[in-house]
């Protein structure tokens, strides 16, 4: 029998994540399966079918297959989806109303697997909205309940491309150069369907399905994971490089002079165009993104909205609000027309759409929503992070501080976020200030008071 600490280990703050076999295994799958499926009807008992979905990684299909056994054991359907992107199965359980599970382990590496759920709408699944109840009832062991459910497949694939597409006027499209690196991710699949029928000369670097990553991780925030879309943009002459993660939902931006974009400063030029477009509109952004963003909305007309980190709380506070746009400097970007939820496509085609319609290149586009110079995240391995973020907010008692995510203080023409991991001894400094040097400076004064 699985031990109950197997579990808690695998269920993070907003999905599960482990290496295969060794942490996650199929018996596990199997267990979950009939959790998820006893919460979705617990959460609204007329649930009659679950969706599932699976990215590339080898370990993916006969977890798959066992998650959906122990879904069909208490009396629901499972809806095999297939391969797919996770933002494919969002857009499912939003235009299917029914609960998801997206086999993944989005950016880590091939050993692992995970699962991302959510309920009918696409809405999220995390630590303070029923996470860790699925993480409890499978470490219980739920009885078979009723008569077993069935399995069919469905192909979304083309349904999703549509809808991508919806989001962009196809008219003022014009013929960019755009190279992607699916990094033999699920963007092989979903970023050609997208493409075919858009006007864009492109071009896709590793497009295979490769769960094992033969080329580099698929792990995008990584300056180093660019260099190949980097050089291929110059070498070409593209006009836009995309760089997406594992499972697709997340994409960095690569301008024509090889320069990547932050996701701040995507998440800028999506809301104002999105802000622009709406008349207005509230737009959440997390409490790492640049001040550029929120300066942005208001420009724009808009209102913004802070959030904690991550996307149940992202999702969740649009819910609250009726935002009509998310984004993070993860380079997670939500849309209220995609059921709240976060697509890098979407994004991308938007981002391309403002390109076609300002009719300059990306590095003159990104120049308004670059105002402030960033650390970046910066990871310190210390003895006790609850100490220590103590010990930081006492060093600066002038200073407006709040304790939305961790700590922020704002000093004014700089502020910086200090929060710890989830999973490590670990603390995490984001800070922002004028000038680089001015960031270099205040981030030695920061971890100076580390201790």
């Amino acid at each position: 029998m699985t031990d109950v600490r197997d579990f808690q280990s695998i269920f993070k703050a907003y999905d599960v994540r482990g290496t295969v076999p060794d942490q996650f295994d199929d018996d596990m799958a199997g267990a979950i399966g009939a959790a998820f499926a006893r919460f979705a009807l617990d959460e609204d008992p007329t649930t009659e079918r679950v969706l599932v979905a699976r990215d590339m990684r080898p370990s993916g299909e006969a977890m798959v297959r066992r998650f959906a056994q122990g879904a069909c054991s208490q009396g629901v359907d499972v809806v095999d989806l297939g391969l797919g992107s996770t933002d494919l199965l969002y857009f499912a359980a939003g235009s299917l109303g029914a609960p998801g599970a997206m086999f993944t382990a989005s950016h880590n590496p091939a050993q692992y697997n995970g699962i991302k759920f959510c309920l009918s709408g696409a809405r999220p699944v995390g630590e303070e909205s029923g996470l860790f109840t699925i993480r409890d009832l499978a470490a219980a062991g739920v009885a078979p309940a009723g008569t077993p459910g069935t399995v069919t497949e469905r192909d979304l694939l083309a349904e999703f491309a549509d809808h991508v597409r919806s989001f962009v006027d196809v008219s003022v499209l014009k013929p960019l150069k755009v190279v992607a690196d699916t990094a033999n991710g699920m963007g092989g699949l979903v970023v050609p369907a997208v493409f075919q029928a858009l006007p864009f000369d492109l071009e896709v670097m590793f497009g295979e399905l490769d769960g094992t990553f033969p080329n580099h991780p698929a792990d995008p925030i990584q300056p180093e994971n660019q260099r190949d879309l980097v050089a291929r943009v110059l070498e070409v002459g593209a006009d836009v490089g995309l760089a997406f993660d594992g499972d697709a939902d997340r994409v960095f931006l690569v301008d024509e002079q090889g320069v990547g974009l932050s996701g701040s400063t995507t998440t800028a030029i999506l809301a104002d165009a999105i802000v622009r477009r709406h008349g207005g509109g509230k737009v959440v952004h997390n409490l790492i993104c640049s001040k550029a963003v929120a300066e942005v909305v208001r420009e724009a007309g808009g209102e913004p909205v802070r959030s904690r980190v991550g996307h149940s709380f992202i999702k969740a506070v649009m819910a609250e609000t009726g935002a009509v746009f998310g984004g993070e400097h993860s380079a997670h970007y939500y849309f209220a027309d995609n059921f709240r939820a976060d697509s890098g496509l979407i994004a991308a085609v938007l981002v391309l759409e403002q390109i076609c319609l300002a009719g300059v290149a990306l590095s003159e586009l990104r120049k308004p929503y670059e105002r402030y110079a960033a650390s970046g995240e910066i990871n310190t391995r210390v003895e006790d992070t609850a100490v220590v973020i103590e010990r930081v907010a006492a060093a600066y008692p002038d200073l407006a501080q709040d304790r939305l995510d961790g700590l922020t203080v704002d000093g004014g023409d700089w502020w910086f976020n200090l929060r710890a991991s989830n999973t490590e001894p670990l603390l995490r400094l984001n800070l922002e200030a004028a000038t680089p040097s001015d960031v270099e400076r205040r981030v030695a004064e920061v971890r100076a008071h580390f201790g």
